[in-house]
């Protein structure tokens, strides 16, 4: 075990609920300060070509921030009333609007069909710790695992230096890790899991890594 985080107790609920909106809030900072940024410039009364560079920047971080938001909405968010299913196409939609950067893309190799909201959010979860492996960009394998509502997933990550992050082992695996702001996401993936009965694993598989859950 990684000796980088001390042992506390989990967090109740109320402070996953505050951890969980800092993770979210986190994820939109950027694009919309950057949007921001190109209002201001605009004010500025620019020059063409900077009105064109800001207009631009408007664009694209205002295409981000609103696939971010469908995505957290899924990956965190009640997606609808207790017991209600979700649709891995549409699943599958917002995680190519939110992952896909430019840097990483994904091969969704899932059938089209309607799933517990719990599997469904686990399946998001699972590819943002995938993400997190290949900080220099690659490619996303998703496969299936089992089929119909009992379907559980396999994500392989394959990229430049594709690595296995300690912390997020220990957060999966461990009950006494501390849970931050950074740390939430995969404790919240754990829980995710549990609830479905499952348990999320990550390791390396020769040259790619590998998040899967059984």
């Amino acid at each position: 075990m990684s000796g980088t985080s001390s042992p506390g107790p989990a967090p109740d609920a109320l402070e996953l609920a505050a951890l969980l909106c800092s993770r979210v809030c986190h994820d939109l900072i950027s694009p919309v300060g950057a949007i921001v940024n190109g209002l201001e410039v605009l004010d500025d009364n620019p020059k063409p070509e900077d009105r064109d560079f800001a207009l631009d920047l408007i664009r694209k971080s205002a295409k981000t921030a609103s696939a971010r938001l469908q995505f957290c909405r899924l990956a965190f968010g009640a997606a609808g009333s207790s017991g209600a299913q979700i649709d891995l196409g549409d699943a599958q939609a917002m995680a190519k609007g939110h992952i896909e950067d430019g840097k990483v893309t994904l091969t969704w190799n899932l059938p089209r069909l309607l799933l517990p909201k719990n599997r469904v959010k686990l399946l998001l979860n699972m590819l943002l710790i995938a993400q997190q492996t290949i900080p220099r960009g690659g490619t996303l394998t998703i496969d299936p695992v089992g089929e119909g509502e009992t379907m559980s997933f396999r994500i392989a990550a394959a990229g430049l230096n594709a690595r296995v992050p300690q912390n997020i082992v220990d957060m999966l695996g461990s009950t006494t890790a501390a849970v931050d702001a950074h740390a939430v996401q995969p404790y919240y993936t754990r829980l995710l899991a549990e609830a479905c009965g499952l348990t999320v694993k990550l390791a390396p598989e020769g040259e790619t890594v590998v998040v899967s859950a059984s």
